[in-house]
C-alpha cells in the first residue's frame, strides 16, 4: 500500500466547510477512514477592529482551498473529484500533485508520529480537550491517524469518540 500524502482541492469559493463536511460523510458511508485520512480547511487567528473593538476571529488561509490527506488511487481521487463544490485537484491537468514536506512546514499540520504502548482494551484517561478527564476503554486504534476510538457515555448512550494519542495517558 502506499503511503498517504497532503493533496490540494480547488472549489467553489465560500464553499469549503460544506466540501468538507461532503467528503467526510462520504468517507464515512463508503468506509474509506483507510485511504482518506483527513481533510482540513486551514485556518488563521486574525484580530479584527470593528466599531473601536479589537476582536479575535478565525480566517481561511487560503479561500477556495482544501488540504486532504489520502492515499492516491483511483477511488479516492474519484470520490474527491466527483463531490459537489469540487473544481478539481491542483496540479498540472488532470494530474494531482502532492504537498511537499518543505510546502507542509508552514501550515503547521505536518505533526510527528508519536510511538505508544496502546492497545485495544486498554483503560486511558483523556488528559486534554472536549473530553479532558474523562475515562474509557480502548475500542480501536488508529496508527497512520495517530488516534484512538472510546465509547463514552453522551445523553445515557455509549458513544464511540476519535480523541488525539497526545490527549491521552494510561492508567
Amino acid at each position: 500500500m502506499s503511503e498517504a500524502k497532503w493533496y490540494v482541492v480547488h472549489t467553489y469559493s465560500g464553499y469549503e466547510n460544506k466540501v468538507k463536511a461532503n467528503i467526510d460523510k462520504t468517507i464515512e458511508n463508503r468506509h474509506l477512514e483507510e485511504q482518506i485520512l483527513e481533510v482540513r480547511v486551514p485556518m488563521q487567528d486574525v484580530v479584527e477592529l470593528k466599531n473601536g473593538v479589537q476582536k479575535a476571529a478565525q480566517k481561511k488561509m487560503f479561500p477556495g482551498y482544501v488540504l486532504i490527506h489520502m492515499i492516491m488511487n483511483d477511488d479516492t481521487w474519484y470520490v474527491v473529484r466527483n463531490t459537489r463544490g469540487v473544481t478539481g485537484f491542483v496540479g498540472p491537468g488532470s494530474k494531482p500533485v502532492p504537498l511537499t514536506d518543505v510546502e507542509m512546514a508552514p501550515l503547521g499540520i505536518k505533526r510527528e508520529n508519536v510511538v505508544v504502548d496502546f492497545a485495544e482494551g486498554d483503560m486511558i484517561q483523556v488528559i486534554a480537550g472536549a473530553w479532558a478527564d474523562t475515562v474509557g476503554v480502548i475500542q480501536a486504534v488508529n496508527l497512520q491517524k495517530q488516534s484512538l476510538t472510546i465509547n463514552v457515555e453522551l445523553f445515557g448512550r455509549e458513544t464511540p469518540v476519535e480523541i488525539s494519542f497526545a490527549d491521552v495517558k494510561k492508567m
